[in-house]
């Protein structure tokens, strides 16, 4: 097969091919190599490669396939891993100097691939600490949107999107705790899936810092790819459990779906909600009920809650002098607070910071209370559709985070903060989110959906995930970057 043909087939397809022996481990590793030499220049994905590990282990591979061993589901698939995962010889830096030299050991969720058989040849670029929705650091540089190169492809597993929608690879494993995979799946338009909390281990994962076995509040690490057959594969292996990783796709002529594009404070730019309208209707006509539906949870008080439990499981991440400032600004944080101040605004930043262990229990408490009203929702519907993110792919914006705007296509500006507001409801309750392609805007960027389900439904969400890829609407591949 034709390098170019090769890099553009999705995972499984590629594993057809090398379990047919169309093509050896070793030549496909050299043919996506080719195309990271062809794009990397442009796009700046892959930021770290060990080329000499694996070759060796894609030869083996090959060795082990010539003398019909048994071998694993991802036998001789060359992947990526987002760096803020420890792999070994790549230790995760987290777009931080002083993380990139270390010793480490795979991350849990590497080892699994690494056992299935995957050579793992590279790391993709991410923010300081995993912490923005661009990829940019001073380790590494930036990281650019396939589709315009003028524009970040998200982040934190910005480098992840880029490098999948640009054919640099087939499978990424990337994390979440904001929106981390889904909002540059949204903006590159290819697939990912936030799963269940406590679903893949968290261990090997920076951040926390290096060394530590908690399993953070929020942050997930799930599978990136460019179909949803894919994700469950990937998945199966990351979660080294009952996932069934060739399972049907839904029927969705008995699937009941509510599409949610509508809530008091949640900006939803125009384009974009014209791409989730067109998208639900063309999933009706594929048999679906779809059903719009209002909030399926009170939406102040979930995105209040999220917030504070946000910046309590990150609040170690930052400068002991930021912690220290947040301290001091307690008090006239909770006046400003009860003046109005709105969930974005810096007093609840200082508040979260410097959350008591009580405040953090009322959060918790607030979260298992809104589980409860989305109870409801999933007795109506077996899924809810919801944007991914409230805009399109952005310019590249190295501002302050206070200082940064988003412009919708009507010139209106909303916070940049609010790139969250959807991705909240998802992460605050622990709930498998699904992000997949849902169509261009007028300009020709994408717009990714959420596909939701109750807590430990991942199945759910990736079956309908993949009916709608197959049935409706899948990865389309960008322009050549110029």
């Amino acid at each position: 097969m034709a390098r170019r043909d090769l890099v553009e087939l999705d995972a499984t397809a590629q594993l057809v091919a090398l379990a047919s022996r169309r093509v050896s481990a070793v030549e496909l590793l050299k043919a996506v190599l080719a195309r990271h030499e062809q794009t990397h220049a442009a796009l700046n994905a892959v930021v770290a490669i060990d080329l000499e590990r694996a070759l060796a282990g894609a030869g083996a591979v090959d060795e082990q396939r010539a003398r019909g061993e048994h071998l694993g589901p991802l036998a001789g698939l060359p992947m990526t891993v987002k760096d803020s995962l420890d792999v070994a010889g790549l230790p995760a830096s987290s777009g931080m100097e002083s993380l990139r030299r270390r010793q480490a050991e795979d991350a849990v969720a590497v080892a699994h691939a690494r056992r299935a058989g995957a050579v793992i040849w590279g790391k993709t670029n991410v923010p300081p600490m995993a912490g923005d929705w661009q990829t940019a650091n001073r380790l590494y540089g930036r990281t650019r949107n396939p589709w315009d190169l003028g524009r970040t492809p998200g982040g934190s597993s910005g480098g992840a999107a880029a490098a999948l929608a640009a054919g640099v690879t087939t499978l990424e494993i990337g994390s979440d705790i904001g929106g981390s995979l889904r909002v540059p799946a949204s903006f590159c338009g290819v697939f990912a899936h936030k799963p269940t909390w406590g679903t893949v281990s968290q261990q090997g994962h920076v951040p926390p810092r290096p060394g530590s076995f908690a399993e953070r509040d929020l942050n997930v690490i799930g599978p990136m790819a460019r179909s949803a057959r894919d994700l469950r594969l990937l998945l199966s292996v990351l979660e080294d459990g009952p996932l069934a990783a060739r399972a049907p796709a839904a029927d969705l002529s008995a699937t009941r779906i509510g599409l949610w594009l509508d809530a008091p404070g949640f900006p939803l730019d125009p384009e974009v909600r014209a791409v989730l309208e067109r998208f639900g209707g063309e999933t009706a006509a594929a048999g679906a009920q779809v059903t719009p539906i209002a909030s399926p949870v009170e939406p102040e008080q979930m995105l209040e809650t999220y917030l504070l439990l946000l910046a309590c499981a990150t609040a170690e991440d930052l400068p002991a002098k930021t912690l220290r400032r947040a301290e001091r600004l307690r008090g006239p944080a909770r006046i400003a607070r009860r003046l109005g101040a709105g969930p974005f605004s810096w007093a609840t930043a200082a508040l979260g910071r410097s959350a008591r262990h009580v405040e953090w229990v009322a959060a918790d408490a607030r979260r298992a209370l809104l589980r409860r009203q989305l109870d409801e929702a999933f007795e109506r519907f077996e899924v809810i559709l919801a944007p991914a993110a409230p805009v399109a792919a952005f310019p590249h914006d190295a501002r302050p985070f206070e200082a940064r705007r988003l412009a919708t296509s009507e010139g209106l500006q909303i916070p940049y903060r609010s790139l969250s507001v959807w991705t909240a409801l998802a992460s605050a309750l622990g709930l498998p989110a699904t992000s997949a392609p849902a169509g261009l805007t007028a300009a020709g960027l994408p717009v990714g959906v959420q596909i939701i389900g109750p807590r430990g439904s991942d199945s759910r969400t990736l079956a309908v995930a993949q009916a709608l890829d197959e049935n409706v609407r899948g990865f389309v591949a960008p322009p050549e970057p110029a």
